[in-house]
């Protein structure tokens, strides 16, 4: 979890492929009202994130093992994500202000625009019990950071 541009997708493609487990990337299941929404520059609300996030929590229910690349910027989207799920962890992907702002300039994403960063900042609710990994670090080092994590 974490905000745009913080890795998700790449960390959490290679941490499935090093776990052996099916990947999931979240942003494959917005509808296109959101996708059209944000990339309209307009953040999403808590009523358009929500039956985002039911379906998602559903496709893990589907899965006994699995990677999700997900935002779940707040604690009550976090909740929905893991309702009902034996074991779920959350990874977060925490980097500065600059250094994600750095990363969204030197990439496209085909909705995301770079200018929602700051809403995405403002609505985050840092977890409390999630696995922090400094995305400062290179991709290989968050991989093995979290595995070491898990581990525990």
């Amino acid at each position: 979890m974490g905000v745009s541009g913080a890795g998700k997708s790449t960390v959490g493609g290679m941490l499935a492929k090093r776990l052996g487990f099916p990947f999931l990337d979240a942003d494959a299941f917005h509808s296109p009202e959101n996708v059209a929404k944000m990339a309209s520059g307009t953040p999403l609300t808590d009523a358009d994130r929500a039956p985002w996030l039911e379906a998602l929590n559903r496709r893990l229910h589907g899965v006994p093992d699995a990677v999700l690349a997900c935002s779940a910027l707040k604690a009550s989207y976090r909740q929905l994500l893991s309702h009902g799920l034996a074991d779920c962890r959350f990874v977060h992907l925490r980097g500065s202000i600059e250094t994600i702002r750095k990363r969204l300039a030197a990439r496209q994403h085909r909705y995301m625009p770079a200018s929602l960063l700051e809403s995405q900042f403002a609505t985050l609710e840092p977890p409390r019990d999630a696995i922090e990994v400094d995305v400062s670090a290179s991709i290989p080092e968050c991989v093995e950071a979290i595995v070491a994590r898990l581990a525990h």
